[in-house]
């Protein structure tokens, strides 16, 4: 981790610190808490590296503030779970969907409609900023967002009859060239175990 980096988590993780500690977790756990949430940015392929260091600090400054409330729980799954509220709440703002329900629908579906609307190449300053967002934005948001849902529909299933293919014609054959191919492999081996006992 850098110094300007290192300088910059400890402003916001206040002054009263262990040494090699930034809010009760080692540093290395932080650096890997940030490379995890950088990657997450990654995916939703956010490029402008002043944007991205700018966010990850963010959710960073949220997960350290969670971290002295939640001891049992690791840097990497604070800032996790921190990335995955900043998005989600952003979404319910932008989408104007309450975020108090089925986050992880608002979070799915708000992905998608993030890539179908192309603010990687279209508005990447706007992603997860503070509104007013430009209309042409949000309304390529909602309406991506509306397409990005499951499309309902009635339908009607009647039953059918199984087709069980080339099996089922087996057991509709008539039993009788089966008795009578046993009763021939008994006799044959009957013959033989009598042409064994008078032979020996």
């Amino acid at each position: 981790m850098d110094l300007s980096l290192e300088s910059s988590l400890k402003s916001l993780a206040g002054d009263s610190q262990v040494p090699g500690q930034l809010a009760g977790r080692p540093l290395e756990d932080w650096n890997a808490a940030y490379a995890r949430v950088q990657s997450y940015f990654h995916a939703l392929r956010v490029r402008n590296q002043v944007l991205l260091g700018r966010w990850v600090l963010h959710v960073l400054q949220r997960a350290m503030q969670r971290a002295p409330k939640e001891p049992e729980r690791s840097a990497i799954e604070l800032a996790a779970d921190e990335t995955d509220r900043v998005v989600t709440e952003w979404f319910g703002h932008v989408l104007q969907e309450p975020s108090a329900g089925p986050s992880h629908l608002l979070s799915t579906r708000g992905r998608l409609a993030l890539l179908l609307a192309d603010m990687p190449g279209k508005w990447q300053d706007q992603f997860l900023g503070a509104g007013p967002w430009p209309k042409e934005f949000v309304a390529a948001m909602r309406e991506t967002y509306l397409r990005a849902g499951p499309d309902f529909q009635l339908s009607q299933m009647t039953p059918r009859q199984l087709d069980l293919g080339p099996i089922s014609t087996l057991t509709n054959i008539s039993r009788l060239p089966y008795t009578k191919m046993v009763v021939i492999w008994v006799i044959f081996a009957v013959v033989l175990v009598a042409i064994f006992l008078l032979t020996h």
